[in-house]
């Protein structure tokens, strides 16, 4: 009996085209029991934000994510569905991402009646940020870090824009520029406004305009690292003592690059 050789050809071209697939669905899986047993473990509603560049499609391209009204509808989705006094537990690992959609997150964790708990284990930048004000609890890891909120117009801060008006007179500013700086004080107010609303609900109303005059006024840039201690000075309700199960569940989320850092995973004894 003769073998058609292209038959084995499209075998092999099919084997490699369902393997991301299969390797997905066992992630799923694996995340889907480590999450059931950290809700039996903490009595909680056990929730995750992660945004890291996972292989999609079977042709493997990575795919950047960040917040978006997807994600938002889900979560509100997940808060609806649990009870009013059960403890939500949020995992964030995000660059941030839309207004909008953080802040819809942010204003349902705060009327949450049970305890809610944002644990970050690497970074929850910008819109992060404002989830993690949420919460009753802020579990940080030792290096992990939170980010300002300044808002940003196009690329550009709001605050820079603004203080364009500061250093210019009104004749030597284009109206593009103008236009631009309305805007900027528009969106500066808002946040202000935002995390004011959001933190009021755990802190008095002066150390919350405190706290959004910190984040919003443009002392650092965007991309600053604000660090669990400085969240502690800040007024912010920030531990460190990070769950080992949660950073086991972070293990569940690779990024499918090639990897760029390595080293024996073995945990060395203290001589």
């Amino acid at each position: 009996m003769q073998f058609d050789p292209t038959i084995f050809f499209w075998i092999f071209l099919i084997i490699i085209a369902i393997q991301p697939v299969i390797r997905q669905r066992l992630l799923e899986n694996a995340r889907m029991k480590l999450i059931a047993e950290i809700e039996k473990q903490r009595g909680s509603r056990v929730i995750l934000l992660v945004h890291r560049q996972e292989t999609m499609s079977f042709l493997g391209f990575p795919i950047m994510r960040f917040i978006d009204i997807h994600d938002s509808e889900e979560v509100l989705r997940a808060i609806h569905m649990t009870d009013d006094d059960m403890p939500i537990d949020l995992v964030v690992h995000t660059p941030g991402g839309l207004a909008i959609a953080a802040t819809q997150i942010a204003r349902a964790l705060s009327r949450h009646k049970g305890k809610v708990t944002v644990f970050v284990p690497h970074y929850a930048m910008s819109g992060g940020t404002l989830i993690a004000l949420s919460a009753d609890e802020i579990v940080m890891c030792e290096h992990a870090v939170l980010g300002p909120l300044d808002p940003q117009i196009g690329q550009m801060p709001a605050v820079s824009v603004l203080n364009v008006l500061q250093k210019k007179t009104i004749n030597e500013i284009d109206d593009n520029t103008l236009i631009l700086a309305d805007q900027a004080e528009k969106a500066i107010r808002q946040m202000k406004e935002t995390i004011v609303e959001i933190v009021s609900r755990s802190h008095p109303s002066d150390k919350a305009k405190e706290i959004a005059e910190k984040l919003v006024s443009g002392k650092w840039t965007h991309d600053y690292p604000i660090s669990a201690e400085e969240a502690k000075e800040m007024g912010l309700p920030v531990s460190t003592e990070m769950p080992k199960e949660i950073m086991l569940l972070m293990n569940l989320y690779p990024q499918p690059l090639r990897q760029s850092v390595e080293y024996i995973p073995v945990k060395k004894s203290k001589v």
